[in-house]
C-alpha cells in the first residue's frame, strides 16, 4: 500500500477542489449509507451490518460538512441539496430507530440501569435491535449527547430534521435522559466501561462533558428552526446542567475511576463539544492525553487496551481478573487521533500544531482501489513481535489494519478525514461547521446567540436581587421595628408565590406524549437557578422560593443556623454559576418559626445584613418584588396549552398566615425546659412492642408527650400498617403531623425518629455521594458492625433509598436519616475543601456515626453523655486541635469535621511519626504488634486491620486507608 498526499495544484477552481471531495465522499461513505435507515454500517463488508449510533452521526456530520461547503457555488448541480439530505436522512434515521424504543427512554427516565437503556446499535437496514443488554453495553450517554448536539448544529445551519410536535416531546425526553448524566455510570465511547473490561460501567469524563455540551447547545433552542414556535422549544434544568459541569470539572484530567486518561477526551474538550470552559484544565488533560498515549502512528485509546492486540482472546466479550497487564506497551494505535488533534489545531488557531499532525497522519493513510485515501482503523503489533515490543517499546514495525482492502473502510476514521482536510484546504471554515459557536470562548459568548433562553456569563460583578417574603402581617410589623422591610403573599399580588414542587407539577406537561407513552418531566426537584427565574404559566405571574425553605423538604431546614448557612451558600451559588442575561431573583421566606427562641438574633443579623447590601460575600439588592421583576429573567411555560375542553391542572401558591391583626409575635419561648422534658419518653419500646392495640391506642390518645407518641406510632405502623386509623387520621398522617411540630419546637430527636419512619429522603443525597465518589473516594453506608454497602458509582435517589433504609436502621431508626445528614456534610467538605481529604480510600459513615457518639462519651466524663440524635444538624462541637482546619468547614459542620480530621487526641504508635486516625474511635487506639502493612487494633472484642500509607514528611504520616474487619478483606485493604 501507498501513502497518499492529496495536494493540489493552486490553480485549482473551487469547483474542482470540492468534486475531488465530493467524489471521495460518494465512493468511501455514502456508498455504504442503507437507503432505508438512512444509517452507516460500523463494518463495511458484512453481509449481515450493524450501525453504531456513534459511528453514524460523524458520517451525517461529513456529509453536512461537504453541503456546506457546497453552499459557496450557486451552480452546484443538485449537490448540496443532496448532501444535506443525505445528513437529513441519517439524523432521522437515528431518531426513528430510537422512537422504535420510547419505551426505554420512558423506562431510563424513572430508573437509569444499563438494562432500560436506548440501544446504541441497531441493524443498518431495519431499525431492529441487534444486541440484548446482556450481549453488549448499550449505555453510552455519550452517543445520545452527540446526538442531540448534531441536531443542533445542523439545524442551525438550516437543515429541517424534526418534522412535528411527537418528534419534539421525544427529543425533550431525551434531553430529560441526558440531564442526569452526572449520576449514571455508563459503558463510554469505548463501549466497555471499567479499564478492566468486566461488564461494570463507570462514570465516565468523556459522557458527562458531552452531555454537558448538548444540554449547553440545546437549552432553549427552537427544533422547528426559523419556522418554529413557543411549543417547539426544548427547555434545560439549568440546576442539572450545572452539577454536570461541576462533575466534569472534578474528574478532569481522568476519564473515569479506573482510566488515568483516554483519547475519548479529545471530542469531549475539543471538537465537536467544546465541553471545557477552563482553559487550564483543558491545557492539562490535553497534556496528559499526549504525554501518555501518543505514538508513532496515533494514539493508544487507552493505556493497557486489549481491543485488537494480538494477545486478546477474541472468543470471549469480558476479560479475566489482571489479564490487562498482558496488553502493556503493546496497545494499537489510532490514526484517528490524529485528525482530532489536526482539528483542534485549526479550530484554536495553532498551524504549527495542524501541521505537526498532518505530516505523522500523511504517511499512514493508505489508498482504496479507486486511487482515494483511505484511514487505517488502527496499527498493531504481530504476534510475533509482541515479546520484542514489550522488552524495547517502540522498536518493532507496526502493521495497518486491512482497511481499504476488500472493500473495507473505516467510516468514523474516513468521514473526519474529510472534514479536516475541507478545513485545511479553507474550503469551509470552523465558524460553518460549528454555528452555534462553541468552539467560542466563555468569555467571548455573550450576545453571540439569540436562541430563547440564551446563556452567557456575565462580564459584571452579579448583583443579586432579594425579596423578603414574611408569612404574616404581625411578623411584617414585627420586623419592621428593627427596621426590616418585607411583603407579605397578598401584598405581592397578583404575583403569586408558589414553592418549588408545584413548579415541578408544572413541568410534569413538558414532553408529555401519550401516543408514545411518555410522561413527560420526572418528579426532580427545581434548583435554586431555577428557583431564581420569574415564570408565566397559564396567564399567571409565577415566583418560586427554593427548596430551602420548604418545610416538606429535609428536616434540616428547619433548623435556623443551618437554614442561614444553606442561603449565603445559595447566593454563592447564584453568584457563580447564573449565566443568564438578567438578574436573578432569590426571595427569602421568613416565617414566625425562624425568629422564635435563640435563634432570633442570628436570624436579625443576617437579614440586617441582606439591607447593607453583601451578604456573604455576595452583592444583594434588596426591594419590592414588583420593582425587582422587571429585571429578571423570564420564563414562557407555554406547553402548558389547555384545549377547551381540557381541565386546567390546579396549582397550590404559598398562602398568609391568617393571624389575628392585633396578636404579637413570641419570640422565645415561655417554658424553657419544656424541651428538655418533652423530649424525654414516659415509656420503653421495648415494654410496649408486644401490647394489644387498643392498650397502645388508649395510651396514645391520652399522652402529650411527643416522644411517647412517636414510639407508639412506630409499634402501630409496623404491626398494622401506615393506613391503620387513629383518632387522628392514619397513621402516617399522624406521624407527618408529630414531624411538623417536633420541627417547629426543635425536638430533634423526635423529629429524626418521624424522619426515618417517614423514609425521608434529602434532596441533594445523591450529589452528594457523586461529590464524593468524583474525588477518587468510596463511600460506605450501613450501621457501624454491621454490613456495609460499598458505593462506588454514583446511584440514583432511588437505589440510595433502599440501601438507607435496608442497611443503616437495624440498631436505632434514627440513624437512617442521620447518616444522610453526614454524607450530605461531608459532601459538602470534599468540594469545597478536597486536600482534607487526601490519602483516604473510603469513607465509612456509619464507623463515623459511632466515632461521634465516642467522642461525646469521651467529653462527658462521668456524666450522662449527651444523646447524638438530640443535637441539632449545625450543632458546633468545636476543640482547639481544630486551629489548623479551614474556618469554614468547621463553622458549618461542627462535630462531624472534627471526628473527620482531629489529629493531636487520636494517635497510634506510628512508624515514622504521629498519624492521625480519621472515623476512628479512641477505645481503638491502642499499642499493637505490626501485621504487614498495617496495624492490628484490638477493640470492642474484635480484631481489626488497617492499612496505613506514611509520606516522606519529617514529622507526620497520614493514615491513608479506613479500619476494616480482618475476616471479610484481609488483604485488600
Amino acid at each position: 500500500m501507498k501513502s497518499i498526499n492529496l495536494l493540489k495544484p493552486d490553480a485549482e477552481s473551487l469547483w474542482d477542489k470540492l468534486d475531488h471531495y465530493y467524489r471521495i465522499v460518494k465512493a468511501t461513505v455514502l456508498v455504504f449509507q442503507s437507503p432505508t435507515t438512512g444509517l452507516f454500517p460500523t463494518k463495511t463488508c458484512n453481509e449481515n451490518p450493524r450501525a453504531k449510533i456513534h459511528d453514524s452521526l460523524y458520517c451525517a456530520a461529513c456529509v453536512w460538512v461537504l453541503a456546506l461547503a457546497y453552499r459557496r457555488i450557486d451552480d452546484d448541480k443538485g449537490r448540496t441539496h443532496e448532501l444535506e439530505h443525505s445528513a437529513i436522512k441519517c439524523m432521522r434515521g437515528i431518531l426513528f430507530c430510537y422512537m422504535r424504543q420510547a419505551d426505554k427512554v420512558q423506562q431510563y427516565k424513572q430508573d437509569p440501569k444499563p438494562s432500560k437503556c436506548l440501544h446504541s446499535v441497531f441493524n443498518v437496514h431495519t431499525g431492529d435491535e441487534v444486541f440484548s443488554h446482556e450481549e453488549y453495553g448499550h449505555l453510552q450517554i455519550n452517543a445520545v449527547s452527540l446526538f442531540l448536539l448534531y441536531l443542533v448544529e445542523m439545524i442551525s445551519s438550516g437543515l429541517q430534521i424534526i418534522y412535528n410536535t411527537d418528534e419534539v416531546s421525544f427529543i425533550q425526553n431525551l434531553v430529560f435522559c441526558v440531564e442526569r448524566a452526572y449520576r449514571v455510570p455508563d459503558f463510554g465511547m469505548w463501549e466497555r466501561g471499567s479499564k478492566y473490561n468486566n461488564g461494570s460501567t463507570e462514570l465516565h469524563s468523556s459522557s458527562v462533558g458531552l452531555a454537558k455540551a448538548a444540554l449547553e447547545a440545546i437549552n432553549g433552542f427552537n427544533l422547528f428552526g426559523n419556522q418554529g414556535c413557543s411549543w417547539s422549544v426544548i427547555f434545560v434544568d439549568l440546576d442539572a446542567h450545572n452539577r454536570n459541569r461541576q462533575t466534569l470539572c472534578s474528574l478532569l484530567p481522568r476519564e473515569s475511576r479506573s482510566h488515568n486518561t483516554d483519547a475519548a477526551l479529545l471530542p469531549c474538550i475539543s471538537y465537536p463539544a467544546f465541553a471545557v470552559d477552563d482553559e487550564a484544565l483543558y491545557s492539562q488533560t490535553i497534556d496528559k492525553i499526549v504525554r501518555k498515549l501518543k505514538g508513532k502512528y496515533g494514539f493508544k485509546r487507552f493505556l493497557r487496551d486489549g481491543y485488537r492486540t494480538a494477545l486478546e482472546d477474541k472468543n470471549r466479550q469480558y476479560y479475566k481478573p489482571a489479564e490487562i497487564k498482558l496488553f502493556d506497551g503493546i496497545e494499537c494505535e489510532f490514526p484517528l487521533f490524529f485528525i482530532f488533534m489536526m482539528i483542534d489545531g485549526l479550530f484554536r488557531g495553532h498551524p504549527e500544531q495542524v501541521k505537526e499532525y498532518q505530516d505523522l497522519l500523511d504517511p499512514l493513510l493508505q489508498q482504496s482501489t479507486e486511487g482515494y485515501p483511505v484511514v487505517p482503523k488502527y496499527y498493531h503489533v504481530p504476534a510475533d513481535f509482541v515479546e520484542l515490543e514489550k522488552k524495547n517499546p517502540g522498536s518493532q514495525k507496526r502493521f495497518p489494519s486491512n482497511h481499504g482492502r476488500d472493500g473495507k473502510f473505516f467510516l468514523l476514521g474516513q468521514s473526519l478525514y474529510i472534514i479536516a482536510k475541507l478545513l485545511v484546504d479553507g474550503l469551509v471554515s470552523i465558524k460553518d461547521i460549528d454555528p452555534v459557536k462553541r468552539f467560542i470562548p466563555p468569555q467571548d459568548q455573550r450576545n453571540i446567540s439569540m436562541r430563547y433562553s440564551n446563556q452567557g456569563p456575565l462580564e459584571n460583578d452579579l448583583v443579586v436581587h432579594v425579596a423578603l417574603i414574611a408569612e404574616s402581617q404581625r411578623l411584617q410589623v414585627f420586623l419592621n421595628t428593627y427596621g426590616i422591610q418585607t411583603q407579605t403573599p397578598q401584598q405581592v399580588e397578583p404575583i403569586q408565590i408558589w414553592p418549588q414542587q408545584e413548579l415541578v407539577k408544572a413541568y410534569f406537561h413538558l414532553g408529555i406524549n401519550g401516543k408514545l407513552g411518555l410522561s413527560g418531566r420526572p418528579d426532580r426537584p427545581i434548583g435554586c437557578l431555577g428557583t431564581s427565574k420569574i415564570y408565566r404559566i397559564l396567564g399567571k405571574t409565577v415566583v418560586c422560593y427554593p427548596i430551602i425553605f420548604d418545610l416538606s423538604d429535609f428536616y434540616m431546614s428547619q433548623d435556623v443556623m443551618m437554614l442561614i448557612d444553606d442561603i449565603k451558600n445559595a447566593l454563592q451559588f447564584i453568584k457563580q454559576y447564573w449565566k443568564m442575561h438578567g438578574r436573578p431573583l432569590f426571595l427569602v421566606l421568613i416565617r414566625e418559626d425562624n425568629i422564635r427562641g435563640s435563634r432570633f438574633n442570628p436570624i436579625l443579623d443576617m437579614l440586617a445584613s441582606f439591607k447593607k447590601g453583601v451578604v456573604g460575600g455576595v452583592k444583594v439588592r434588596v426591594d419590592r418584588l414588583q420593582t425587582l421583576i422587571s429585571g429578571a429573567v423570564v420564563e414562557q411555560l407555554d406547553f402548558l396549552r389547555i384545549g377547551d375542553t381540557e381541565e386546567p391542572p390546579e396549582f397550590k401558591s404559598f398562602e398568609e398566615l391568617e393571624l389575628p391583626k392585633h396578636s404579637k409575635v413570641k419570640r422565645q419561648t415561655s417554658t424553657p425546659n419544656a424541651t428538655e422534658l418533652e423530649q424525654q419518653p414516659d415509656i420503653n419500646h421495648t415494654d410496649w412492642k408486644n401490647k394489644p392495640i387498643h392498650e397502645i391506642l388508649q395510651k396514645l390518645n391520652d399522652c402529650s408527650c411527643v416522644a411517647t407518641q412517636i414510639i407508639l406510632l412506630s409499634i402501630l405502623l409496623k404491626r398494622e400498617g401506615p393506613n391503620f386509623i387513629t383518632k387522628e387520621g392514619t397513621v402516617s398522617d399522624h406521624i407527618e403531623r408529630i414531624y411538623r411540630k417536633a420541627g417547629s419546637k426543635k425536638f430533634w430527636s423526635v423529629v429524626r425518629f418521624a424522619a426515618s419512619l417517614l423514609c425521608k429522603l434529602v434532596d441533594s443525597l445523591a450529589p452528594s455521594i457523586t461529590n464524593v465518589l468524583v474525588q477518587g473516594k468510596q463511600v460506605t453506608l450501613g450501621a457501624f458492625g454491621q454490613e456495609e454497602e460499598i458505593i462506588s458509582n454514583p446511584l440514583s435517589p432511588g437505589a440510595i433509598k433502599d440501601i438507607i433504609y435496608n442497611k443503616c436502621n437495624l440498631q436505632d431508626e434514627r440513624e437512617a436519616v442521620l447518616q444522610q445528614e453526614l454524607v450530605i456534610h461531608i459532601g459538602w467538605i470534599i468540594s469545597n475543601s478536597p486536600e482534607l481529604f487526601n490519602g483516604m480510600l473510603k469513607i465509612r459513615v456509619g464507623w463515623i456515626v459511632h466515632a461521634m457518639k465516642y467522642e461525646l462519651k469521651i467529653r462527658a466524663g462521668e456524666m450522662p453523655p449527651v444523646d447524638l440524635y438530640q443535637l441539632s444538624p449545625s450543632e458546633q462541637c468545636l476543640s482547639p486541635v481544630l486551629g489548623f482546619a479551614s474556618e469554614v468547614v468547621f463553622s458549618r459542620f461542627g462535630l462531624v469535621a472534627e471526628i473527620l480530621m482531629s489529629s493531636e487526641n487520636r494517635q497510634i504508635p506510628p512508624l515514622t511519626g504521629p498519624a492521625p486516625i480519621y472515623s476512628l474511635p479512641s477505645d481503638l487506639v491502642c499499642p499493637a504488634q505490626e501485621n504487614g502493612a498495617g496495624k492490628k487494633v484490638s477493640g470492642l472484642g474484635k480484631e481489626w486491620d488497617f492499612a496505613v500509607s506514611f509520606p516522606c514528611h519529617a514529622h507526620q504520616a497520614h493514615l491513608s486507608h479506613t479500619i476494616t474487619p480482618t475476616k471479610s478483606c484481609p488483604q485488600n485493604q
